[in-house]
């Protein structure tokens, strides 16, 4: 398990390791199991008690914000830039957003037009800073601040690149829980398979960080490690999961995919091989949480869980970021905690809207 755990992936390469013990009537990790499912159990809860930092400045008027986006079809920049357009109706912002099309060049393009607008403020909305190093440093130059959306790797302020706060979940988190929804629903008991691209950093330290949570119960083993680049996924998907399906018939029952994209692409393939829709194996995303994902997992069709973003609630603290900077106060702190949202949680939703947060943000800017 320890050598299937460490070794390195290449683009394209597949992992392999043993299948669970066959039989096994109790947990192979029962302790690791009660803590796993001691975690799942308040991480499926809807109603936290605390959607948004304690206390905060009263709104500042009259400003002007830039959502530079990665690319709108994302639907998790989208649903972080509708949360942005919706906070600033209640703060009494204007809000532009200029769509970045997905590529580098459209991207730098985006902010170059955002800078010349001369805003109060720009979001990062999803992409790695690094691309846009040049307008970055303008825009410190001009002493416009920015606020990211998962910017960096990290969530809270960021000195290289200069961002006042990028909001996002901490990947370790993320990873955490993912892994012990598998250990928690397989009894400590599974064989799974990890879905990561190795190509991007912070998803290979996503699917890394799974991994060692999943190496911490004895009676879950890491069957394969599949790296194929999001980019890619519609084309390669579909044919590894095919391969997979003609190695480990029956050892596979569970999956962890760095992103929920996955699934969409590994249905028609588990269909094919008449596989049922609510059957092993069974599939949690760990991050994003589209619409799609949603719709999988409330209609039992190949994805049971996901690990969703709250896109509307990260919208708001965006703006209550920017809000802070412009008092001259520190960054809020806040990191929105995970949440596990599944077919007997969700009721129907196709996102993640977690109660309270409106209500909290309005307090604190007197709105």
């Amino acid at each position: 398990m320890a050598a299937a755990v460490i070794a390195g992936c290449e683009r394209g390469a597949s992992t392999g390791g043993g299948p669970p013990s066959a039989g096994s009537a109790g947990p192979g990790c029962p302790t690791v199991l009660a803590r796993a499912k001691a975690a799942v159990r308040h991480s499926e809860q809807t109603d936290s008690a605390r959607n948004g930092p304690a206390s905060g400045p009263k709104a500042v008027s009259g400003k002007t914000i830039v959502y530079v986006a990665q690319t709108m079809t994302n639907p998790g920049v989208a649903g972080a830039a509708k949360g942005v357009e919706e906070a600033a109706n209640v703060i009494g912002w204007r809000v532009r957003v200029i769509d970045g099309q997905g590529t580098p060049a459209g991207i730098q393009a985006a902010f170059s037009q955002a800078i010349a607008l001369r805003p109060s403020g720009i979001v990062i909305g999803g992409f790695d800073p690094g691309l846009t190093s040049q307008q970055v440093a303008k825009a410190d130059a001009e002493h416009i601040p920015l606020v990211g959306w998962h910017a960096v790797a990290s969530p809270g302020p960021s000195k290289h690149p200069e961002l006042f706060s990028n909001v996002t979940t901490r990947v370790g988190d993320v990873a955490k829980i993912s892994a012990d929804w598998v250990i928690t629903h397989s009894n400590g008991n599974a064989g799974v398979v990890v879905f990561t691209d190795a190509s991007i950093p912070f998803a290979k330290t996503k699917s890394d960080l799974i991994k060692k949570e999943l190496a911490t119960c004895s009676g879950v083993k890491l069957l394969a490690e599949e790296n194929i680049p999001i980019s890619d996924t519609s084309s390669r998907t579909p044919q590894e999961v095919s391969s997979l399906l003609s190695r480990f018939p029956d050892a596979w029952t569970h999956s962890v995919a760095i992103n929920d994209v996955y699934f969409a692409d590994a249905a028609p393939a588990l269909r094919a091989a008449r596989r049922k829709g609510g059957g092993a194996p069974f599939n949690i995303g760990a991050g994003d949480g589209d619409p799609s994902a949603f719709q999988r997992i409330n209609s039992r069709q190949f994805q049971t869980a996901t690990v969703p973003e709250p896109f509307s609630q990260q919208g708001w603290q965006i703006l209550d970021e920017f809000n802070r900077a412009f008092s001259a106060k520190p960054a809020s702190g806040y990191v929105a905690p995970v949440h596990i949202a599944t077919a007997a949680n969700s009721r129907g939703a196709t996102t993640w809207d977690p109660p309270g947060y409106r209500a909290t943000y309005r307090k604190i800017w007197g709105r």
